[in-house]
């Protein structure tokens, strides 16, 4: 059978150029400044230019209703005005989670901005905030657009990882992404659950994925999952259990169906 590897492109020189540039001196700023407050005010400048086109600054008027609605937008461009789905969770590390929400705001308001679907530049972007947020991010990491996690700082994911579009990585209790595994579009990996009795009952525990696995299309891996090396997950499956390397499991529950190395 034919191989179809990914092709090399690239922007125009003069777009690679002011690609990159952005982004070391984003890795700079951010190298530089660790607390929340110079982080947000970096945020917020660079979402203004990105959203408005055109720098901050210059006085809102909120005596005019007509101008509301654009004060609402200006406003919501700041992290320090935006609140997230992690702030309410009980389990959350506020000292390790404050420095990082300026740049998970970011993130998400990237993605969501008209650059957001530009994926050369979003691979770099991704990966140059993924070294200010996750817990570790090796080379060659590929992240598409939508996907979010929860705290960041419990998320690891290895080298020539590639993770698709829309993806969830709940890292509450803690995900590793192993060397040269790929998760699918609309996959879901969560590492809570909840007590069927009591939903403020969480329990954490570790999930982990590879090496070299794959979680194929809208399949959801539970909370204390191990994903065996060379294994896979088939689309739509759901796995409440570990799925043994170099197989491939499918349905709900998910149930190993065959052996990689096993043609037939």
């Amino acid at each position: 059978m034919p191989r179809y590897p990914y092709r090399e492109l690239k922007p125009t020189p003069e777009g690679e150029t002011t690609y990159t540039r952005w982004i070391t001196h984003l890795d700079t700023e951010f190298t530089r400044h660790h607390k929340p407050e110079l982080s947000s005010e970096i945020v917020r400048d660079e979402l203004h230019q990105l959203y408005l086109g055109r720098p901050h600054g210059g006085k809102l008027n909120f005596n005019m209703v007509t101008e509301l609605p654009f004060n609402v937008l200006q406003l919501s461009l700041d992290p320090r005005n935006a609140t997230l789905e992690p702030e309410y969770y009980g389990d959350l590390n506020p000292e390790k989670y404050a420095p990082l929400k300026p740049l998970i705001w970011f993130w998400q308001m990237f993605d969501r901005s008209p650059v957001g679907l530009n994926h050369w530049l979003g691979f770099r972007f991704r990966a140059m905030l993924g070294r200010h947020i996750f817990k570790h991010i090796g080379k060659n990491v590929k992240i598409f657009h939508g996907v979010e996690f929860s705290y960041g700082y419990n998320l690891t994911i290895e080298d020539d990882c590639t993770i698709h579009k829309f993806v969830l990585l709940d890292d509450r209790g803690e995900i590793i992404v192993r060397q040269g595994s790929s998760i699918s579009d609309y996959a879901n990996v969560y590492s809570h659950t909840h007590d069927i009795n009591d939903a403020s009952d969480v329990t954490n525990r570790p999930t982990e994925i590879g090496p070299r696995a794959r979680i194929t299309y809208h399949a959801t891996v539970l909370a204390g999952t191990r994903i065996g090396e060379d294994a896979m997950l088939g689309a739509m499956g759901l796995a409440t259990h570990d799925v043994p390397p170099s197989t491939v499991s499918a349905g709900i529950p998910a149930r190993p169906i065959r052996h990689k190395n096993n043609q037939t």
